[in-house]
């Protein structure tokens, strides 16, 4: 389901930032916009007045009501009504410009909101395309644990019962933060970067059998909890196979690690499987599997690396 938002939601998350008044078009609040998923029918979120190709949300600006006092009365009208007939979610004019009768007159007909701002039209631009596009980007909630490991935000995933809270309560106590348990939202807020963040509901909570929910900012501080974090890999905690007749597995993963790719909206995640054993500290090789990315990410594999070193021993021959 694509996000959306309503003309009420967007005028009470940005009143106090750009000191909105509203106009007229009351009745419009629940005037809806949506996310389009295909480019080609994409409008543009928000800009200056445009009669040709209409912004879903409308600045009018000083030249913008220039250009409107020097139409004729008739043309006047005409582009007025055109203006509301295409159902924008809103008209913002800047710098609290006097409102034209007819056009309040014509926004209070069609039930389209008009606003005042006192923020110059660039301001507006700016902040209403940056708002709109987080609003609106695709986003996705995934069951896991949610941390910032060394800088780096990292998914912590799992059966139920593999120990993935008890491993955030590890990381927290070695200087690690929280994000968001049991139901981190990611959103693509560009082409390459997903924005994690915690529900409302769920903030500064962590879950853990035997001791029910804590509370990790009053237990350890300000410091021990964040509120967003850019997704860049996913640890996954997985039971391995009882059977004793079944091996170590595949010696290439004894190498290199088991490594994968996880799909999350539209960007491809780097995901590490660690094995859950009894005696194994999690907490260090979780640490370990966030270093290994990071030198991943410069280029350096120290598997690869190992592997050369081995062919250049084969080819002198051993000693």
């Amino acid at each position: 389901m694509n996000a959306t938002i309503e003309a009420q939601e967007l005028f009470a998350q940005l009143h106090d930032r750009l000191g909105l008044r509203w106009l007229a078009g009351q009745h419009g609040a629940q005037r809806t916009l949506e996310a389009v998923e295909t480019i080609a029918r994409r409008p543009s979120l928000a800009g200056y007045l445009n009669i040709i190709y209409p912004n879903k949300v409308q600045i009018l600006g000083t030249e913008e009501l220039a250009w409107l006092d020097g139409l004729d009365s008739r043309l006047r009208w005409e582009t007025i009504e055109r203006i509301v007939q295409y159902r924008p979610l809103a008209l913002v004019i800047s710098k609290d410009q006097p409102c034209p009768e007819d056009l309040r007159e014509a926004a209070e007909e069609a039930q389209t909101p008009l606003w005042s701002s006192p923020n110059r039209g660039h301001e507006l631009l700016n902040l209403l395309q940056y708002h709109l596009a987080r609003v609106l980007a695709p986003r996705i909630t995934l069951h896991g644990v949610f941390m910032e490991i060394y800088s780096i935000g990292v998914l912590i995933t799992g059966e139920s019962g593999s120990g993935k809270s008890e491993l955030a309560l590890e990381l927290i106590t070695r200087g690690h933060r929280l994000v968001a348990d049991d139901a981190p939202e990611f959103t693509q807020i560009a082409p390459d970067v997903l924005d994690g963040t915690c529900p409302e509901l769920l903030q500064d909570l962590l879950e853990l059998r035997g001791l029910g929910v804590l509370n990790i900012r009053e237990m350890f501080g300000d410091t021990a909890v964040k509120r967003n974090k850019y997704l860049r890999l996913i640890v996954h905690l997985s039971r391995p196979n009882a059977d004793p007749l079944a091996g170590d597995g595949d010696g290439m993963v004894r190498l290199t690690g088991d490594l994968g790719i996880r799909r999350v909206l539209d960007l491809d995640v780097p995901l590490i499987t660690l094995p859950v054993m009894p005696g194994r500290n999690l907490a260090v090789l979780a640490e370990a599997a966030t270093r290994t990315h990071v030198l991943r990410t410069k280029g350096l594999d120290p598997a690869a690396a190992f592997l050369a070193r081995h062919s250049q021993f084969l080819e002198r021959g051993a000693p």
